[in-house]
């Protein structure tokens, strides 16, 4: 991510949790399935991705860009 300028270097990965689909508009989900919480009225959206564990830094870049790419598309007006 530092490549294109993004600093994660203070930043863990944890799970979703309800505060986080409180406060968003739009939900976005990569392969978490039911476990996932579940806030009525949000709108949910299920991205199908690789998970990027063990993966080239080749495969990493092209899952990133393909998030790029999605969250462009996601945040495009209708």
């Amino acid at each position: 991510m530092r490549e294109v300028g993004i600093d994660l270097s203070a930043r863990t990965p944890r799970p979703l949790d309800d505060a986080d689909s409180h406060w968003a508009d739009v939900v976005v989900t990569m392969g978490c399935g039911d476990a996932c919480p579940f806030i009525p009225g949000k709108r949910y959206v299920d991205w199908d991705l690789q998970d990027p564990a063990d993966r080239t830094v080749e495969e990493v870049r092209a899952i990133r860009d393909e998030i790029e790419q999605r969250i462009g598309e996601l945040a495009r007006p209708d």
